[in-house]
């Protein structure tokens, strides 16, 4: 599926029916990439508080799974569709906007995998095949629109490492690579005098407040002292927080603590009061309240339910030497 430029878009401008219009810059998104993990693999469905213009330091590879619209990529502006298979790369703002009728939700709307530069580095260090994927990377620089064939043979790979534990997710993330490395015609996305300018969205008013809230998670942070840091009166500061990130401050607060408290659960080495003080809640019985409303289950469950996940896989692939062997 190869995208036609629909209009000329620049950093700053795009053009709507001959007018020059105004795009604010790009926000932060915060990408907490679990610890005993390589990369992160979720979906999300439609709206959703991700859905704006926005940039982060990791790579992204982002399948559209249902709806219709336009998504933006750096300069780019192109039609999306199911199948619509798109790498950015570091710090490469971008945004996928559904054709949605206003009050109406869409479950699942695409399938994401995320993961930093440090690790793909080190892996590509450590595994010298995979220099391959260097190109692919560089090209991610500008976003790169993958075939559609490309995109459905993505989908399962996908799709199983949203539940994949172990080795397993190992074998899916290398394979997606080498289908994407392999994939015939992909298209760069962005113009070539295009460059991602992470220094210039830094000093934004809002990644300023961003940056700090994901430096300083596990401290107090008192809405009053992050308005005085943005310059702004707390109601004023409020509404614009809001306006940015979909969300009031305090939940978008406690909804990055408690995905930091699901990664310290996973890891099992401390016990459910120690977490919540270290990520940042200055109380159990709200640690629990905030868990529940977000997870549907309280911290203990949910540890249970992980560790059970993880001890299955575990027999599954001790299972399989000995079902070969009586094959």
């Amino acid at each position: 599926m190869h995208t036609s430029r629909s209009a000329t878009a620049r950093t700053d401008v795009s053009y709507n029916g001959g007018r020059r219009v105004k795009i604010d810059q790009p926000d932060l998104e915060l990408v907490a990439v679990p610890r005993d993990e390589s990369f992160k693999v979720w979906s999300h469905g439609y709206p959703y508080r991700t859905v704006r213009w926005h940039f982060h330091p990791e790579y992204e590879i982002q399948l559209v799974t249902s709806t219709t619209g336009r998504y933006f990529v750096g300069d780019y502006i192109g039609n999306f569709a199911p199948g619509n298979l798109v790498m950015t790369g570091s710090n490469l703002p971008h945004n996928w906007v559904s054709n949605v009728p206003h009050g109406d939700r869409v479950d699942e709307r695409c399938l994401i995998l995320q993961f930093d530069t440090g690790f793909i580095e080190r892996a590509i260090e450590v595994f010298p095949e995979l220099k391959r994927v260097e190109a692919l990377l560089d090209a991610s620089r500008w976003g790169v629109l993958f075939s559609e064939k490309t995109g459905t043979a993505a989908e399962p790979i996908m799709r199983e490492m949203l539940g994949a534990q172990g080795m397993r997710r190992i074998t899916l993330f290398l394979a997606l690579l080498d289908l994407l490395v392999q994939s015939a015609e992909p298209v760069k996305l962005a113009s070539a005098a295009y460059r991602a300018d992470p220094a210039h969205y830094a000093e934004t008013r809002i990644n300023h407040v961003l940056s700090f809230i994901g430096k300083n998670l596990s401290q107090e942070l008192r809405e009053t002292e992050l308005a005085e840091l943005a310059g702004q009166s707390v109601s004023a500061f409020s509404r614009y927080f809001r306006r940015h990130t979909g969300v009031p401050f305090v939940q978008y607060v406690n909804r990055l603590r408690i995905n930091l408290a699901c990664q310290l659960l996973m890891s099992g080495e401390l016990n459910i009061t120690d977490i919540c003080y270290q990520v940042g809640f200055n109380n159990l019985s709200n640690f629990n309240r905030q868990f529940l409303l977000l997870k549907e289950m309280p911290p203990s469950r949910w540890r249970a339910y992980q560790q059970l996940n993880a001890a299955s896989a575990a027999e599954s692939s001790d299972a399989t030497p000995a079902l070969e062997a009586f094959g």
